[in-house]
This record gives structure tokens, C-alpha cells and sequence, in this order.
């Protein structure tokens, strides 16, 4: 049997040869997935011995990481906002840069909340989710809306056109338990008729060009395709939601789009041609990249 460095030391230089851009970090946690702890263990006790059983499921990790293969698939689950989200092939990773986009969801809602009165009979603020994909926006903004005590004021509906993914998207609502306040529904961007205008839509739709996608990382390759190709310019699928934007926002409504660190220039541009008089703005994620626009609707345009 071997020690935690011994195995490390032998896969970090296995998956840096395989091409992993994170060869250091796979390592730790498939490791610390085959052990059945966490990461920051493993980096504790290098010392530590690893039986033979953990071993062998290490070196199954790791023969299916050198395909290519995401880690966070190997391992069934992603860490996102805090929460352990379940991940499999149905449905786009969840990405760390993508939690600016909840942040900036919960300091909405929470604003609208607290900016004036709400009398009794109030109706709830409506926040959709477009292309939910795993759920892990709709989720972590009812969990995080939870913990602040004003779920209750708040109805959130997730839209993906894939079934499958619907379904790991209800499962990690389950998982969080927030099934019954998120409701998720199949339609393609928006469903044909929006009843009631939200408040609040929210979107990480694809937004990789398509001509870029066979230079990604070979770990993209695991996951679907349609969660990723963006069109030939990368906001194919973003311009339809804006071309939806009129009859799917309130007045005074907000749409929070995530969107490639280069494309803020584009986006601004879509919306002014397609939403004349609607201000935006563009977020910045953690690391200082242009990662969401804001797009509100003015109060009492047609």
C-alpha cells in the first residue's frame, strides 16, 4: 500500500502528460473522492496510507480523467455557491464564474424587497431561470433566498429544452430542498406564451461561438454540445431571449444575461438594436472580466 503524496506524486505527472490544466488539483480530488473524504485531508495527512480498495477506485478515476473526461463527472457532483450540486453528462458543469450571476440575482430580489412596502396581498416577485441546464442558479438563489427568509415572497420557474436535464435540475432541487419552490418546465429559451411577466429572468445560455468549440479543452467534448455552441457569433441563442425580453419582463423588470468576456461590446450593441430606450450595463465577475449584462425595462414602455 502507498501513501497519499506516493499516489499523488505518480498521477499529477500521469495527467499533466494527458493534458489536464490542472493536473495538481484532478489528482487531490479523485483522490479524496476514491477515499471518501475531502480534499483538504488529503492535502493534511500526505503521510496518510491508502488501501488497496481506495486505491483501485483511484486509478479508475484517473484512467477515465486521461480520456478527457470532466472531474466533476467522475465524481457525480460539482461544488457551486456553497452547495454540492449533482453533475453528469445531462447538462453543463456548473462554472465558478457563473456565481456572480446569483449574486447579483439575490441583491435584486432582495432590494425589491425591502424598497418599499410590500402590503398583504402583494403579489410574489416572479424570477425565471432560462436554459436551467442543472438547476444551479434557480437552486442557489432559493437556498440563498431561503437562509435570508424571503423565499416565500419569491416564485422561481427553470426553463431548459432538454428533458434530461430537467430532470437532474428537479433532482438537485430535491437534493437542496427547494422542490417546493422552484418549478421547472420544458420550452425552448421561454414558454410560447408568458401568462405573467416576470419580474426578474435570468439566463447563462450558451455563448461560445461555434467555430471556437473544437479548440476547448477536451473535457468540453463530455458535455452537450447544445449547452455550449453559441452560434457563429456566440449570442444566437442570447438574441432570442432578447427578442423575448418585451413580452417576458414587467415593467421595471431586469433580465441579468451571462455572457463570454468579450462579447460586452456585442451584447450592448444587440440590446440597443433590438431594445431601443432599455438601459444596460455590464457586470464584472471576481477576476475583473465582463461576465453579465443588465438589461431592465423601463417603466411604462409598450
Amino acid at each position: 500500500m502507498a501513501t497519499s503524496e506516493e499516489l499523488l506524486r505518480l498521477a499529477v505527472e500521469r495527467l499533466r502528460q494527458a493534458g489536464s490544466e490542472s493536473p495538481r488539483l484532478d489528482a487531490e480530488l479523485l483522490l479524496a473522492h476514491a477515499i471518501g473524504t475531502d480534499r483538504t485531508v488529503v492535502i493534511a495527512h500526505p503521510e496518510a496510507i491508502v488501501s488497496d480498495g481506495a486505491a483501485a477506485r483511484y486509478e479508475e478515476g484517473l484512467v477515465r480523467r486521461s480520456a478527457g473526461e470532466p472531474v466533476a463527472y467522475i465524481r457525480g457532483f460539482k461544488e457551486f455557491h456553497g452547495l454540492a450540486f449533482a453533475a453528469d453528462s445531462r447538462a453543463l458543469i456548473p462554472r465558478p464564474e457563473t456565481e456572480r450571476l446569483v449574486e447579483l440575482a439575490e441583491a435584486e430580489v432582495l432590494h425589491r424587497l425591502t424598497a418599499a412596502p410590500r402590503p398583504r396581498g402583494t403579489p410574489p416577485i416572479r424570477v425565471a431561470d432560462v436554459g436551467t441546464g442543472s438547476g444551479a442558479i434557480a437552486v442557489s438563489l432559493a437556498v440563498a433566498l431561503r437562509r435570508r427568509g424571503a423565499i416565500a415572497e419569491v416564485e422561481i420557474l427553470g426553463t431548459d429544452d432538454s428533458p434530461d436535464a430537467l430532470d437532474l435540475a428537479r433532482e438537485n432541487a430535491v437534493g437542496h430542498a427547494v422542490a417546493d419552490r422552484v418549478r421547472f418546465v420544458e420550452a425552448d429559451v421561454l414558454p410560447p406564451v408568458v401568462a405573467t411577466r416576470f419580474d426578474l429572468v435570468l439566463a447563462n445560455l450558451p455563448y461560445i461561438p461555434t467555430g471556437t468549440i473544437p479548440t476547448l479543452p477536451v473535457a468540453a467534448a463530455f458535455e452537450p454540445r447544445i449547452a455550449l455552441d453559441g452560434g457563429p457569433d456566440g449570442l444566437a441563442v442570447i438574441g432570442r431571449l432578447v427578442a423575448r425580453l418585451p413580452e417576458a419582463l414587467a415593467d421595471g423588470g431586469v433580465a441579468l444575461l451571462e455572457i463570454g468576456s468579450d462579447q460586452a461590446q456585442a451584447i450592448e450593441e444587440l440590446v440597443r438594436r433590438e431594445l431601443p430606450g432599455w438601459p444596460s450595463t455590464i457586470e464584472h465577475d471576481f477576476a475583473g472580466h465582463p461576465r453579465v449584462a443588465r438589461i431592465e425595462r423601463p417603466r411604462g414602455s409598450s
